[in-house]
């Protein structure tokens, strides 16, 4: 399903909400009436507090199970901070699917790394969901997840599982008393992924300057800007290219975006006060 009108809201039903930590929560969110919805990892939806604003938020679910609709989010503003204190049966508006994809099919047969930052882990985990899915397409594939403290980490319950059949690394900036883990930023997990640099796709997701040293330690690694997809999901508010708030130079994020190749964005990403 794609609404007909992309700028009319659809109603949506909070079955669950999940509090991953102090500041980020999961939603799962089901259409009042019975309609069908798909959509492809790495899209995103926007989600509309009747009354006080909407957000674009990445779908986080399983794009192979696509309903109900599931949305990790962080309360951070006005409109984040109300959807907070949703509980189960209340309503919501949402428009969507919008953006560009993460490129799950191109990297079949390839050797894949994961790099996510705090609350980029949402985005690609639908890709994550997928690659579980369908293990046999792809060669090694490593996930590298930092976090600021590991009281700052989510989908803790899903660890185990992911390190069965990935090569999953995490890090936290800044340690608690019972954290055994590496310590650090997330570009000192990469020595320990292993991939062939000829045959492998990157997707990565985080701050924009993160996004920067990772794939910059990639491509010391090997990789060329071609191999590696960010996600920018900066200041996206219509969805539709038509506000501006998400404009670099030519390119509507919202709309070209929110994934694109490095090669794509890096005029921009190196540029420090972007």
């Amino acid at each position: 399903m794609q609404l007909l009108d992309p700028m009319l809201p659809d109603q949506f039903l909070v079955k669950r909400k999940v509090n991953e930590n102090k500041d980020t929560f999961t939603l799962t969110l089901e259409p009042l009436e019975k309609k069908s919805f798909l959509y492809q990892p790495g899209q995103f939806n926007m989600l509309y507090m009747f009354g006080l604003g909407e957000v674009a938020i990445s779908i986080s679910g399983n794009s192979e199970k696509p309903l109900p609709l599931i949305h990790t989010i962080r309360a951070v503003g006005t409109t984040t901070k109300a959807m907070q204190k949703l509980k189960k049966g209340d309503v919501i508006g949402l428009r969507g699917p919008f953006g560009s994809s993460w490129p799950i099919i191109q990297a079949k047969g390839k050797d894949v790394i994961i790099v996510v930052g705090g609350i980029g882990l949402a985005p690609l985990r639908p890709v994550i969901y997928y690659i579980l899915a369908h293990r046999q397409d792809y060669g090694r594939v490593s996930l590298l997840y930092g976090a600021r403290t590991p009281e700052d980490q989510i989908y803790l319950n899903e660890f185990a599982g992911w390190q069965e059949k990935l090569d999953f690394f995490t890090i936290v900036d800044r340690a608690s008393k019972k954290w055994n883990g590496d310590v650090g930023v997330v570009t000192r997990l990469i020595p320990k992924a292993k991939f062939n640099p000829s045959n492998t796709l990157a997707m990565i997701c985080g701050p924009e300057v993160m996004m920067r040293f990772v794939s910059l330690a990639l491509q010391d690694k090997g990789l060329i800007p071609e191999q590696i997809f960010v996600s920018m999901e900066r200041n996206m508010k219509c969805a539709i290219g038509f506000c501006g708030h998400c404009q670099l130079g030519g390119t509507f994020i919202c709309k070209d975006g929110p994934v694109f190749t490095y090669k794509e964005m890096k005029r921009y990403l190196e540029l420090r006060e972007v």
